[in-house]
């Protein structure tokens, strides 16, 4: 399944819990968390895509997630919990000092769907600002912004321009051949 409905309050804490919990053990000892899937609720079993966000200061400090649903939901935050603590390439490992002060925050991803349009101006317009996260694709340069980044790029044209530069492409690109798809978040902190 792809996750399509809302995590409930309890199932939100324990995966809060859990990521949090993932990140001290890899601090304490450089091992992943030991999950036992049976004893996880049913709604945390089903099969979900996740982000894990880490901010300290407000600064992003680790970003890592998968935008397909793979596997149970709460062993993708378990996972992108660690790997955005410990293996995000922007930054070095997060610290025992830094875990003290930072903020973690979960997006639980819809499944995406393909956005259809005939143009760029079509597109800005069926564009969801502050609703819609993009996975941008062309040939072998993909992209993805989260919801949550309108709050930085409020425009749709600006927030398909970078997103455009984060696929590699230049703001500027057009193609008939470029594919756009859209997903929601739950945002859980």
């Amino acid at each position: 399944m792809s996750f399509t409905e809302s995590v409930n309050q309890r199932d939100a804490e324990t995966l809060l819990t859990l990521a949090r919990e993932t990140i001290q053990q890899g601090l304490r000892d450089g091992r992943a968390l030991n999950l036992d899937l049976d004893e996880m609720p049913d709604g945390l079993n089903q099969r979900g895509a996740s982000f894990v966000t880490l901010t300290l200061d407000g600064q992003l400090r680790g970003c890592i997630g998968h935008l397909e649903a793979n596997q149970a939901l709460v062993q993708d935050v378990v996972e992108n919990a660690a790997l955005a603590a410990f293996s995000d390439p922007r930054f070095a490992p997060l610290t025992a000092k830094e875990f003290e002060t930072v903020e973690i925050s979960l997006s639980i991803l819809s499944a995406p769907e393909p956005l259809l349009f005939d143009s760029e101006a079509d597109l800005l317009r069926k564009i969801r600002p502050g609703t819609d996260g993009l996975i941008l694709e062309e040939g072998r340069q993909r992209g993805t912004f989260l919801p949550s980044v309108w709050e930085s790029l409020p425009e749709p044209q600006d927030f398909l321009r970078r997103l455009k530069q984060k696929a590699g492409l230049s703001a500027d690109y057009w193609s008939d051949s470029l594919q756009i798809l859209r997903y929601t978040a739950q945002y859980i902190s």
